[in-house]
């Protein structure tokens, strides 16, 4: 029979004994925990002593195992077709923390490996001046971008749908509405949604000239400021841009993003359509566009709802466009 099991069951007989003993003495719960944590540590202490040898045999195994383990980040880069795409985190062992946390446990465990994040050489602001519509293939999240000129009385119930999966969403507000709905965008923001940049008075920024393009852009901005927000992103009114609306948006440090799937809701189609549309085009990285109208606000809970089914994520445009790993875990090994 192995030791350790006789070594733990004599712990847990003597521990019982001692319980009764010694409420039946001293009649003191309290003091009998702090007793029994104090020998629990001692115990502890006994099963993990090693020996100058062990010590430098679990580092050495360690050091060994690192490069099955080991990720490699992926750069940002410029598509032909997509433009602008993100990078991906790679990961990779910490053997000095993996050393210590493994040299607690009991001989004879499996390895347990703690993780850092390891950053892609190239990332998204050093690509240069491109629009974006989408996030890295290789992350399975997928983004809701609500641009919102307009819609007000269907805003709460989108809110509603979101706060019931605890999803946060990135909703690209027009200056002017923002101007007079403060706040509605403040309820917004106060729900955990990002705040972003649609321009002013939604024009076709492709049709202005560069001075009334920055001022579509800084006056919105202004206004985001005021409510404290550090925002990334601008997303051109009906994807009308030019290299000169990106040149602008980018001299005051936002990017410009776009679109990966289209709901068409603004034509008040019905909601099982715009469910339809979505969720057949799902792909890792998708932007989905929205606007609070009746229709979204309709589809929304079924969309979810399917998207999940389908195993993605669900995040803002900066959650889908990091270059953070999506989730705690390296080909089934937790990352503690």
């Amino acid at each position: 029979m192995n030791k350790n099991w006789w070594k733990k069951a004599s712990f847990i007989v003597a521990s019982t004994l001692a319980l009764v003993v010694f409420i039946k003495i001293n009649g003191n719960m309290t003091s009998f925990i702090n007793h029994v944590q104090e020998q629990d540590a001692v115990y502890t202490f006994i099963q993990v002593n090693r020996s100058e040898a062990e010590k430098k045999e679990l580092y050495a195994q360690i050091e060994a195992e690192a490069g099955n383990h080991k990720v490699e980040p992926i750069n940002a880069r410029i598509d032909r077709v997509f433009h602008a795409i993100p990078g991906y985190n790679g990961v990779e062992v910490d053997i000095e923390k993996t050393y210590e946390y493994n040299l607690q446990m009991v001989r004879g465990e499996k390895l347990r490996f703690i993780y850092k994040n390891t950053e892609p050489t190239i990332k998204l602001e050093d690509l240069g001046n491109h629009q974006i519509y989408k996030g890295n293939p290789n992350k399975k999240i997928i983004g809701f971008m609500i641009n919102v000129a307009w819609g007000n009385e269907y805003i709460d119930s989108i809110l509603h749908s979101l706060e019931q999966e605890r999803i946060q969403a990135t909703f690209f507000l027009d200056g002017s509405w923002l101007n007079k709905n403060k706040d509605i965008a403040l309820k917004i923001q106060n729900a955990g949604h990002e705040l972003s940049n649609h321009a002013y008075s939604h024009p076709d920024m492709a049709n202005l000239s560069r001075s009334e393009q920055e001022k579509q852009i800084t006056r919105t901005e202004e206004l985001l400021k005021e409510l404290n927000v550090n925002n990334k992103w601008f997303a051109p009114p009906s994807g009308s841009f030019n290299q000169t609306t990106i040149q602008v948006a980018r001299d005051q440090g936002l990017l410009t993003v776009l679109w990966t799937i289209d709901t068409i809701d603004w034509k008040k189609p019905p909601a099982s359509l715009i469910v339809s549309r979505v969720t057949t085009k799902l792909e890792p990285g998708a932007l989905i566009l929205m606007h609070p109208t009746n229709s979204t606000a309709t589809a929304l809970p079924e969309m979810i709802k399917i998207i999940k089914a389908k195993g993605y994520s669900i995040g803002t445009v900066s959650d889908t466009l990091s270059s953070e790993r999506l989730q705690d875990t390296v080909e089934g090994v937790d990352i503690f």
